[in-house]
C-alpha cells in the first residue's frame, strides 16, 4: 500500500494482529505539518508581513528537520540498522521519499516568495532591490558601507594545492567565486562566507515612502574586486550546507556529563554534510566541485531559485507597518491575580491558597503570573525554599535572576537544568554555571533521561507550618516564547500535588525511585501505563453501553501502543477527538479501525503547545495537562509530568477549548485516512471561518474576576 492510499475496511478481533499500514510515516507527517505552515504563507488573506514570517518559520523548521531527523535516518542506513519504520517502510525508501517531498516543498517555498510574496511587498512599498536598480548616490553610499562595515570581517578562502578545500560551517550562506589569474592564466576557486552577524537584508534610505533593502550577498558580490584585487571575477554563486547536528552521548560510560556534552558540542560543528542548497544559476563545474569536496550525492543537492536561506525573512518582521501584521493582542493578567482596584500585583500566595488557578499563555500574561509568582517568592521572607526545572529559557531571563536573588537572600534554591535540551545545550550550560556561582544547587539531569517536565515549587512557612505552592505547566519557563507559544499552567496549594512534586524533585536530585503519585502521572515509570488504563476504561464504558469520549491535544502523536489503544477504543464505539499541531501517525476514519476518530490541526499566529488528555470516565472526568506528547521519547526516555485538573471551572474551560478547536466554524486542517490534510478556512458561503487564536483572546479578555477576591 502506498503512503497516501486509503486502507481497506478492516475486520479485526482481539486475537488478530492489526495491519501494518495503520500507521502514517512520522517523517512525512512532519513534512505535512511544515506544509501547513507554508500554506499560511501562500494564503493572500494572511497579513503580508506575517506571510514573510511563515516563510522564515518554514525555512527554520526544515533546517532543523534535516539536521536531526534526516541525519538520524541516514545514520541508521550507514550503520546497517535497516529495520523498517513502524509504517512498514525501509529506511532507504523512507529517506528517498523524504528527500523527494522536501525538495518539492522547497521549490514551492521559493516560488511563493518570488512570485507571490515579493511582488506583494513591492505593491506595499517594501522592495528588495538589486545592485543594478540603485541610484549612483546609493551605490556611492554602499561602497562606503562595504569598506567600513563589511570588508573588514570578510575572510576569503582560496582553494589550490597550497590551500585545501575549506571547512563549510552548517547553515552558513556562502559565495563560490571563480577568479582568473592574469599572471598564470588559470581559473581559481574561492569560498567567501557571508558574515552571519550582519543584517541579511541591508536597509537603504527610504524614498517616496518606500522601504528598500538589498541582500547582503548581493552587496558583497558587487565588491568582489576589492576582495580579490588584481584578479578577474569570472562568476559567483550562492550555496549553503546543512550538517548532521544530532548528538549521541554514552551517558553510562562518562564520568562527567557536563564535560562530555561540551566536547560533543564541539564535534557537532563538524558533522557530515547532509544537504547542499545551490542557486539555480550555478554552473555544473562548481556543483561537481562542491559535491566532490563535501562528499554529497546528487540526491542531496537542492537547486533553488534565489535567494537562498529565507530564514533571513525574520528580519522583515521588524518593519513598522502594523496594518501588514496581525492585529495586536495584549495579554491580560489572569482574573484571579487581579484585584478590585486594578492592582495586578496582589498577594499571589493568598490567591493560590483560595483555589487552584489555571492560566493560558499568551492570552494571559506570563510576566504577571509565573514570573510574578517566582519573583514574589524570591523576596518573601516566609519562603524557605524554591525548586524549579529549566528546559529552555530566554537569554535575559528574569527567571534566572529571580532564582539568583532567592539564593543570595539565603533561601534554599534547587534548579534542575536540562543540559541536553536540543540546540539549547550551550545556553543551559552557561546558565547552570551562573546559577552555581550564585549559590543555587544545580542538578544537570538523570543518566539516560531528559528532564522535560515543567515544575516550580515554593515552600513557605505559614503559622508555624510548611505549605507548598506549586506551578505545573505545559511550556518552558521562557518569557519570550510565552508570547507566541500557547500553553497552560496550573497554580495550586493542594497538599497531594505538593507531596507528589516534592517526591519527584527528590527523584531528580537524589537517588529516590518513587512508585506512587496521587494527582500526577509521571514518565517514564507511570505515564504510559496510566494513559493506557484511562483509554481502556473508556473502551469498557462504551462496551457497557455508557457514554464514552476521549479528547487529546498534543504536539505530536507517534507512539504505536497508544495509537493501537485508541483504535481499540474507536472500534468499541468511543468518540475520539484529537487536536494535534505537528506529527500524527494515526489514520482516522478508516472503516472498521478508526471510524470514530477525528483529527484536527490548527496552525496560525500562535504555536499550539499545550498537552491535554481528557477522558469522560462515565461522568467523573479525568483531565490532565502537562509536558508529555504521545511519543516514545516522552513516555520512555524523559521525566514528564501530567497533573489532573479537578476544579469544575477548569474542566469547563477545557471543554470550551475543544469545542472551539473541533468546530466547523473555526479555521483548521482535517487529517484524512490517506494521510493527506485538507484545509478548511472558509464557510460554505465563502466567508472566512473564525480564527481560534482571535476567539480565545476575546474569550479570555472577557473573563470576570472570581467572586470573593480581595
Amino acid at each position: 500500500m502506498s503512503e497516501n492510499s486509503v486502507p481497506d475496511a478492516i475486520e479485526t478481533s482481539p486475537e488478530q494482529p492489526l495491519p501494518l499500514d495503520r500507521f502514517i510515516d512520522r517523517e512525512l507527517s512532519w513534512l505535512a505539518f511544515n506544509q501547513r505552515v507554508l500554506e499560511l504563507a501562500e494564503d493572500e488573506s494572511t497579513p503580508l508581513l506575517e506571510r514573510t514570517n511563515f516563510l522564515a518559520i518554514f525555512a527554520s523548521n526544515l533546517d532543523e528537520f534535516f539536521m536531526v531527523r534526516v541525519a538520524g535516518l541516514k545514520r541508521r542506513i550507514v550503520t546497517g540498522l535497516a529495520v523498517p519504520t513502524p509504517a512498514g517502510v525501509r529506511p532507504t525508501r523512507a529517506l528517498a521519499d523524504i528527500r523527494a517531498k522536501a525538495h518539492e516543498l522547497q521549490l514551492r517555498h521559493a516560488k511563493i516568495f518570488n512570485e507571490s510574496v515579493r511582488p506583494a511587498l513591492e505593491e506595499e512599498g517594501i522592495r528588495i532591490v538589486g545592485w543594478e536598480e540603485l541610484t549612483e548616490d546609493e551605490r556611492t553610499h554602499l561602497r562606503d558601507v562595504f569598506a567600513e562595515q563589511i570588508f573588514p570581517v570578510l575572510m576569503p578562502l582560496a582553494v589550490d594545492p597550497a590551500h585545501p578545500f575549506p571547512y563549510i560551517s552548517g547553515l552558513s550562506l556562502n559565495l563560490s567565486v571563480r577568479v582568473g589569474n592574469p599572471l598564470t592564466g588559470k581559473v581559481e576557486f574561492a569560498r567567501l562566507k557571508v558574515p552571519p552577524m550582519l543584517p541579511r537584508f541591508y536597509p537603504l534610505t527610504s524614498e517616496d515612502g518606500e522601504t528598500r533593502f538589498i541582500l547582503l550577498e548581493d552587496l558583497i558580490a558587487h565588491h568582489l574586486e576589492h576582495v580579490f584585487p588584481g584578479m578577474e571575477i569570472i562568476d559567483y554563486h550562492a550555496f549553503r550546507v546543512t550538517r548532521n547536528e544530532d548528538m549521541t552521548i554514552e551517558e553510562d560510560e562518562t564520568e562527567n556529563l557536563l564535560q562530555a556534552l561540551e566536547q560533543e558540542l564541539l564535534r557537532r560543528r563538524f558533522g557530515p554534510p547532509i544537504r547542499l542548497e545551490v542557486s539555480d544559476d550555478m554552473d555544473e563545474e562548481t556543483i561537481e566541485l562542491l559535491k566532490q569536496e563535501l562528499d554529497i550525492t546528487d540526491a542531496e543537492v537542492y537547486i533553488l531559485s534565489g535567494p537562498l536561506d529565507l530564514g533571513g525573512l525574520f528580519g522583515l518582521g521588524k518593519i513598522q507597518r502594523p496594518e501588514l501584521k496581525y492585529s495586536t493582542h495584549v495579554p491580560v493578567t489572569a482574573a484571579p491575580f487581579r484585584t478590585s482596584d486594578g492592582d495586578e500585583h496582589p498577594d499571589m500566595f493568598l490567591q493560590i491558597a483560595r483555589r487552584d488557578i489555571l492560566v493560558q499563555h499568551p492570552y494571559e500574561s506570563f510576566s504577571t503570573s509565573v514570573q510574578a509568582f517566582l519573583e514574589q517568592a524570591a523576596e518573601d521572607p516566609h519562603v524557605l525554599a524554591i525548586k524549579q526545572t529549566l528546559y529552555r529559557t530566554s537569554g535575559d531571563s528574569p527567571i534566572i535572576e529571580a532564582l539568583i536573588r532567592a539564593a543570595e537572600a539565603g533561601k534554599q534554591v534547587l534548579a534542575m537544568v536540562e543540559i541536553k535540551a536540543r540546540f539549547d545545550e550551550q545556553n543551559n550550560i552557561t546558565w547552570g554555571k551562573k546559577l552555581e556561582k550564585a549559590g543555587v544547587h544545580v542538578v544537570y539531569g538523570l543518566v539516560g533521561l531528559k528532564t522535560h517536565c515543567k515544575l516550580l515549587q515554593v515552600i513557605r512557612e505559614e503559622d508555624g507550618r510548611l505549605r507548598t505552592y506549586n506551578h505545573i505547566g505545559t511550556g518552558n519557563y521562557n518569557p519570550k516564547t510565552s508570547r507566541i507559544y500557547e500553553d497552560l499552567g496550573l497554580f495550586t496549594r493542594d497538599e497531594q500535588v505538593g507531596r507528589d512534586i516534592t517526591r519527584l524533585f527528590n527523584q531528580l536530585s537524589g537517588y529516590a525511585i518513587e512508585k506512587k503519585f496521587s494527582r500526577l502521572l509521571v514518565a517514564p515509570l507511570h505515564l504510559r501505563k496510566g494513559l493506557l488504563k484511562l483509554i481502556d476504561q473508556e473502551r469498557k464504558n462504551a462496551e457497557a453501553g455508557k457514554d464514552a469520549r476521549i479528547r487529546i491535544k498534543v504536539n505530536s502523536m507517534v507512539d504505536e501502543e497508544l495509537i493501537d489503544a485508541l483504535y481499540a477504543a474507536s472500534r468499541a464505539g468511543v468518540k475520539v477527538d484529537i487536536w494535534v499541531r505537528g506529527i500524527c501517525s494515526l489514520r482516522p476514519g478508516v472503516p472498521g479501525l478508526s471510524d470514530n476518530i477525528r483529527v484536527r490541526s490548527i496552525v496560525g499566529r500562535y504555536l499550539e503547545h499545550s498537552r491535554i488528555y481528557a477522558f469522560d470516565n462515565d461522568g467523573d472526568p479525568q483531565v490532565y495537562i502537562g509536558s508529555a506528547d504521545m511519543m516514545h521519547r516522552n513516555l520512555d526516555r524523559r521525566i514528564e509530568a501530567l497533573v489532573r485538573l479537578v476544579d469544575p471551572g477548569h474542566l469547563e474551560e477545557i471543554d470550551t477549548m475543544f469545542a472551539l478547536a473541533m468546530s466547523d466554524k473555526v479555521s483548521s486542517w482535517t487529517l484524512n485516512a490517506d494521510a493527506t490534510w485538507t484545509r478548511h478556512s472558509r464557510n460554505e458561503d465563502g466567508s472566512p471561518r473564525l480564527e481560534l487564536h482571535d476567539e480565545q483572546m476575546r474569550r479570555v479578555s472577557r473573563r470576570p474576576r472570581p467572586k470573593g477576591l480581595r
